[in-house]
């Protein structure tokens, strides 16, 4: 059976050759390891390996996992759908939420950040399929959203985040999330960052500039639930 190390160490050496197809710098990625349905212990484990950035998508099992790894600094990227009513919870442990998704969150999040310090990195979720009730901003709607988001002194709006479809249209899905960055970053500079990208097409998602990558099972294994 393959080690974690050596999926660890596989997963990153194809981001390399991916990085230097596209002449693109060593440090233009961030690397999550989505680490959702895994206990505590495989975080511990990923963290001697050097893995800092996780990815969780459930408040309930992020925040456990939060409190029994503290001792370490691990960065926690939330991308599930993010619950209005957890938002206070999500804020105390999240280094950036991906899945800003709708006004009500927003005005969830603006409270729950309203005495931070220093501003939480957010990315909008878009959504690319024609399904309303999914979770993300229709790509028409992203640059009034993205106004209304920049206006939130305690959030800083790094970037857009996407899931692609599952049936086939992939390269379609990536070309529209970088089309949708440029734009953004038309009317915000410093909104430079795209969430995109998993286990089984971060590669192409890396060819249409993804800079942060949510891989799970191509390097945790299976999931234990």
């Amino acid at each position: 059976m393959t080690s974690l190390a050596a999926r660890l160490a596989g997963i990153d050496d194809r981001i390399a050759s991916r990085l230097a197809a596209n002449g693109r710098a060593a440090d233009s990625v961030t690397r999550i390891v989505v680490s959702k349905f895994h206990p505590s212990q495989l975080v511990r484990d990923l963290y001697e390996l050097g893995v800092r950035d996780f990815g969780e998508n459930k408040d309930q099992e992020a925040s456990t996992k939060a409190i029994e790894v503290a001792d370490l600094a691990v960065r926690w990227h939330f991308i599930g759908q993010l619950q209005s009513n957890k938002a206070k919870s999500v804020v105390k442990y999240a280094h950036a939420i991906h899945s800003l998704d709708r006004r009500s969150l927003l005005d969830a999040l603006e409270k729950a950040t309203a005495e931070r310090p220093q501003p939480l990195p957010v990315f909008i979720q878009m959504n690319l399929t024609e399904d309303p009730g999914r979770g993300g901003i229709e790509p028409s709607q992203l640059l009034d959203f993205a106004a209304s988001v920049a206006a939130v002194p305690t959030l800083s709006l790094i970037g857009v985040m996407a899931v692609a479809s599952l049936d086939g249209q992939e390269e379609h899905d990536f070309e529209l999330v970088a089309r949708s960055s440029e734009l953004l970053k038309t009317e915000h500079p410093q909104a430079r960052s795209i969430s995109a990208g998993m286990s089984g097409d971060f590669e192409l998602a890396m060819d249409y500039g993804a800079t942060h990558l949510r891989i799970g099972t191509a390097i945790t294994g299976n999931r234990s639930v």
